[in-house]
Protein backbone atom coordinates (compact mmCIF):
# COMPACT_ATOMS: atom_id res chain seq x y z
CA UNK A 1 0.00 0.00 0.00
CA UNK A 2 2.85 2.39 0.88
CA UNK A 3 4.55 1.58 -2.42
CA UNK A 4 1.38 2.41 -4.40
CA UNK A 5 0.84 5.62 -2.43
CA UNK A 6 4.47 6.63 -2.95
CA UNK A 7 4.23 6.03 -6.72
CA UNK A 8 1.00 8.01 -6.83
CA UNK A 9 2.59 10.95 -5.00
CA UNK A 10 5.63 10.96 -7.29
CA UNK A 11 3.41 10.80 -10.37
CA UNK A 12 1.25 13.61 -9.04
CA UNK A 13 4.26 15.83 -8.35
CA UNK A 14 5.68 15.13 -11.81
CA UNK A 15 2.36 15.98 -13.48
CA UNK A 16 2.13 19.15 -11.41
CA UNK A 17 5.65 20.22 -12.45
CA UNK A 18 4.88 19.43 -16.09
CA UNK A 19 1.72 21.53 -15.91
CA UNK A 20 3.68 24.46 -14.46
CA UNK A 21 6.33 24.13 -17.17
CA UNK A 22 3.74 24.05 -19.97
CA UNK A 23 1.84 26.98 -18.51
CA UNK A 24 5.03 29.04 -18.29
CA UNK A 25 6.19 28.22 -21.84
CA UNK A 26 5.62 31.13 -24.21
CA UNK A 27 2.96 30.50 -26.81
CA UNK A 28 4.34 31.21 -30.25
CA UNK A 29 1.90 32.83 -32.64
CA UNK A 30 1.16 30.72 -35.66
CA UNK A 31 2.94 31.75 -38.82
CA UNK A 32 0.72 33.41 -41.42
CA UNK A 33 -0.60 31.00 -44.01
CA UNK A 34 -1.99 31.31 -47.51
CA UNK A 35 -5.46 31.02 -45.95
CA UNK A 36 -4.65 34.04 -43.77
CA UNK A 37 -3.49 35.92 -46.85
CA UNK A 38 -6.71 35.04 -48.69
CA UNK A 39 -8.61 36.57 -45.77
CA UNK A 40 -6.38 39.66 -45.93
CA UNK A 41 -6.76 39.97 -49.70
CA UNK A 42 -10.38 39.03 -50.44
CA UNK A 43 -10.33 40.37 -54.01
CA UNK A 44 -7.40 38.13 -54.91
CA UNK A 45 -9.16 35.17 -53.30
CA UNK A 46 -12.32 36.02 -55.27
CA UNK A 47 -10.30 36.29 -58.48
CA UNK A 48 -8.84 32.84 -57.93
CA UNK A 49 -12.31 31.44 -57.35
CA UNK A 50 -13.72 33.14 -60.46
CA UNK A 51 -10.83 31.93 -62.59
CA UNK A 52 -11.29 28.36 -61.33
CA UNK A 53 -14.99 28.48 -62.26
CA UNK A 54 -14.20 29.96 -65.68
CA UNK A 55 -11.49 27.34 -66.24
CA UNK A 56 -13.89 24.51 -65.45
CA UNK A 57 -16.48 26.02 -67.80
CA UNK A 58 -13.92 26.37 -70.58
CA UNK A 59 -12.74 22.79 -70.18
CA UNK A 60 -16.30 21.45 -70.27
CA UNK A 61 -17.42 23.58 -73.22
CA UNK A 62 -18.12 21.59 -76.40
CA UNK A 63 -16.88 24.38 -78.69
CA UNK A 64 -13.46 26.04 -79.04
CA UNK A 65 -14.50 29.71 -78.83
CA UNK A 66 -13.22 30.53 -82.30
CA UNK A 67 -9.86 28.87 -81.68
CA UNK A 68 -9.20 30.68 -78.39
CA UNK A 69 -10.18 27.91 -75.97
CA UNK A 70 -6.74 26.30 -75.53
CA UNK A 71 -4.96 29.60 -74.96
CA UNK A 72 -7.70 30.80 -72.59
CA UNK A 73 -7.32 27.59 -70.57
CA UNK A 74 -3.53 28.09 -70.37
CA UNK A 75 -3.97 31.73 -69.37
CA UNK A 76 -6.44 30.86 -66.61
CA UNK A 77 -4.18 28.12 -65.27
CA UNK A 78 -1.18 30.48 -65.32
CA UNK A 79 -3.13 33.27 -63.61
CA UNK A 80 -4.39 30.93 -60.88
CA UNK A 81 -0.86 29.61 -60.36
CA UNK A 82 0.65 33.11 -60.16
CA UNK A 83 -2.00 34.35 -57.73
CA UNK A 84 -1.36 31.37 -55.44
CA UNK A 85 2.38 32.08 -55.62
CA UNK A 86 1.75 35.74 -54.78
CA UNK A 87 -0.25 34.79 -51.67
CA UNK A 88 2.38 32.24 -50.63
CA UNK A 89 5.10 34.89 -50.98
CA UNK A 90 3.08 37.34 -48.91
CA UNK A 91 2.56 34.69 -46.20
CA UNK A 92 6.31 33.94 -46.17
CA UNK A 93 7.16 37.64 -45.83
CA UNK A 94 4.59 38.13 -43.05
CA UNK A 95 6.04 35.13 -41.21
CA UNK A 96 9.52 36.70 -41.36
CA UNK A 97 8.17 39.89 -39.78
CA UNK A 98 6.70 37.98 -36.84
CA UNK A 99 10.01 36.32 -35.97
Amino acid sequence: MKKVLGSFCISSVMLFLLAIFLAAAPVKAADPTVADEKASHPRIAAAIESLEVALAELKEAPHNFGGHKAEAIRACEKAIHELHKALAYRAKEDAKKKK
